[in-house]
């Protein structure tokens, strides 16, 4: 979630990308570090990350119907994404690919409605302001949010959480309820980042220390240093928590419980009307038949999944 809010969900990760660097500032052991966005394991194995072929899906001639002629008539769908939030979006083993199940799934659309898909890796503040020049759409666990839906249209398929990370066993004793004067890390411009701050400002108000905000511009690098003894906490979407416990090979487990579930979507600009009816049809196929499910289960999140598209949708 980010703020800029971004992401939320549950599953373990050390995300690491080609260009993010295995030698971070931090006292890292760089031999457990992988650089196809896993973690290698403690008996130095790293788990393979799951594919879904979208020449498998058949085309939704009513959803395709739906698109403006410039992007039907191009045959191509340019998404916007921040390759660096495993299990969501990272580069493969190969050190070009994205891979994810945020990618599997604009696949499964693009494919639906008869469109390759070209995935862009971006920063991500800078995707949703290049909605409609640079990118036709953007999708990098954009938690919906009242604010962003100002800017963009979004268009639901997933529910996700916020979720904490420590050093297996919990060896600092950490309180999830009170994180004040605790070394907590994040990825730059998610919601937890924004979250994080808030946190910090109570904690000074009643009297505390405030937390001590280590902040990353990939989530690789936010995880590596929880692993490497930098940070004591690590705050992120559940799915990327989940993720990343399972890639390092239990050196982190989850904190507490996941809260603060809310939607996540794929976003277009907010005079891309047709193109989010398009994708709305599009996702609402993927999730009658099943697909999506069966998409989000090779990343272990299928209990994420929505049963309704919506664009725009009401928030709390």
């Amino acid at each position: 979630m980010r703020s800029t809010p971004r992401k939320l969900s549950l599953t373990g990760l050390v995300a690491l990308t080609a260009t993010s660097a295995l030698l971070l500032t931090a006292c890292t052991d760089a031999s457990q570090s992988g650089t196809d966005g896993s973690t290698a394991s403690t008996d130095g194995e790293s788990s393979a990350a799951p594919s879904f072929d979208p020449s498998t899906i058949e085309v939704d001639e009513a959803a395709a119907a739906l698109l403006p002629e410039d992007i039907a008539s191009a045959g191509v769908l340019t998404v916007g994404s921040n390759t660096e939030y495993a299990p969501a979006e990272f580069i493969g083993e190969d050190g070009q690919t994205p891979v994810g199940f945020d990618i599997d799934t604009i696949k499964a659309v693009g494919a639906t409605l008869g469109l390759e898909v070209e995935i862009q890796s971006a920063d991500f503040p800078a995707i949703i302001p290049a909605l409609g020049t640079k990118y036709d759409a953007g999708i990098s666990s954009f938690t919906i949010t009242e604010e962003r839906m100002q800017e963009a249209n979004m268009i639901s398929f997933l529910n996700a959480g916020s979720a904490y990370a420590v050093a297996s066993g919990n060896p600092d004793d950490i309180d999830p309820e009170s994180l004040c004067g605790v070394t907590v890390a994040v990825q730059t411009g998610t919601i937890q980042d924004e979250d994080i701050a808030v946190q910090s400002e109570e904690c000074e108000a009643a009297g505390e220390e405030a937390v001590d905000i280590l902040q990353y511009e990939s989530q690789a690098d936010a995880t590596t240093n929880l692993v490497g003894g930098k940070a004591q906490v690590m705050y992120a979407d559940s799915p990327v928590i989940g993720y990343a416990v399972e890639q390092t090979g239990g050196q982190i487990e989850q904190l507490g419980d996941v809260f603060d579930a809310a939607p996540q979507g794929i976003v277009v600009a907010k005079d891309a009307t047709d193109l989010a009816a398009a994708i709305q049809a599009a996702l609402q196929t993927l999730m009658d038949d099943g697909t999506l499910v069966e998409v989000l289960d090779g990343w272990g999140s299928g209990d994420a999944a929505l049963e309704t598209a919506e664009i725009n949708p009401s928030v709390g």
